[in-house]
């Protein structure tokens, strides 16, 4: 299954369960920039434009789904997934916050933790991944649902901090990284063996995964490009963006022309946009590393969104090749790098399968999921 451009878990998750593309859901990273300012927030639950499947009748059992925080009111059950800073505005009804404390619930694994030791990391997926089970186990016999949802996000943050053990057999950690992988088949075995005759099994990822040789700092190449001037001080993050600059890069590979009306500092005129796209296309097609292309495509917006919120998209998505993570900060000094992360996000390796009364269709992409739990609803 194909994922979201970009191939980030905020974008995919919100077409996965909206069954829509950005420009309909108004989702397109992890951060965005307020009107009118170079202020970052974080868009929220509550900022996606399109309802949730579910949002149709029926009763629901939700858990772990990312970009789902601030819980909203539904009928069933609902636990939100990353990026949830908190437990008591991460579940509905509050009433089963007790409940979730009981089973020693966690939302995500402690990165700083993971950071500092693989074996802290294991430890907290071992018991994130524990814990969603006995909360699944509950509410499968509490609640009378319809369709029920898990997400197992410990797979993502093993790849991304161990990826390089999984690749190589002979790494200390090899055998520890297939142990977890085991534990998930396990999980999904117990799901499995719970189903009714009547019921159907849908499994997805919302993206692939595959190792990090660089990390490839956007805004840096467009500084360097002459795109792109920054102040001084790096406190000041996207504020820090000078008079003269005539693009910039959101998370990861999202890049906005630095409108004149629509930014504080914005200098390009309608006129000018069409040949600066063609010069950032440019700019970015031929970008190397050692002699191998950094950038496998490059998206306008037209090519790939579409809905009545294409207005707040980026002007041009950059999709990496392979081992290559794109990275939009602002702060970075140096176009390439490397950190302790060796696993990235793919756009063309997510998985979509369907078991019993399902009909996957030929090429699916994120946007295909709903459609096809319509189909299997009635809906």
């Amino acid at each position: 299954m194909r994922s979201s451009i970009p191939e980030i878990s905020s974008v995919s998750w919100s077409s996965i369960i909206t069954g829509k593309n950005p420009g309909e859901h108004n989702i397109y990273g992890f951060t965005e920039l307020i009107p009118g300012t170079y202020t970052l927030s974080f868009p929220h639950f509550a900022k996606l434009k399109s309802p949730p499947f579910w949002s149709q009748e029926g009763t629901f059992v939700i858990i772990n789904v990312p970009s789902t925080y601030p819980a909203a009111p539904l009928n069933g059950f609902l636990v939100s997934g990353f990026i949830s800073p908190d437990l008591e505005r991460a579940v509905h009804p509050p009433e089963y916050i007790d409940t979730l404390k009981a089973f020693n619930y966690k939302i995500d694994v402690d990165t700083k933790k993971a950071r500092k030791s693989p074996m802290l990391l294991f430890k907290e997926l071992f018991e994130a991944l524990e814990s969603r089970m006995k909360v699944c186990h509950y509410f499968w016999e509490k609640i009378d649902w319809d369709v029920f949802m898990v997400v197992f996000t410990g797979s993502d943050r093993l790849e991304h901090f161990l990826w390089h053990a999984y690749e190589d057999e002979t790494h200390e950690y090899h055998t520890k990284f297939l142990e977890f992988f085991t534990r998930v088949d396990g999980c999904i075995q117990e799901i499995g063996e719970s189903l009714r005759k009547s019921d159907s099994l849908i499994m997805l990822s919302d993206h692939g995964m595959e190792g990090t040789m660089f990390n490839v700092n956007v805004n840096c190449c467009l500084e360097e490009k002459g795109f792109l001037t920054r102040g001084k001080d790096p406190k000041r993050g996207y504020n820090n963006i000078q008079k003269g600059t005539k693009a910039f890069a959101l998370d990861p590979g999202r890049i906005y022309i630095n409108k004149k009306g629509k930014y504080p500092s914005g200098c390009i005129d309608h006129e000018e946009e069409e040949g600066l796209l063609h010069e950032l296309v440019d700019t970015f097609t031929s970008l190397e590393k050692d002699g191998e292309k950094v950038i496998k495509k490059v998206y306008s917006k037209d090519e790939i969104y579409h809905g009545q919120y294409i207005g707040c998209a980026p002007d041009l998505v950059l999709l990496p090749r392979k081992g290559f993570n794109l990275k939009g900060g602002i702060t970075p000094e140096s176009v390439f790098d490397t950190d302790v992360l060796s696993g990235k996000h793919t756009q063309e390796d997510a998985f979509l399968y369907g078991k019993s009364n399902t009909h996957v269709p030929e090429n699916p992409s994120v946007e295909d999921v709903v459609p096809l739990l319509k189909r299997i609803m009635g809906w």
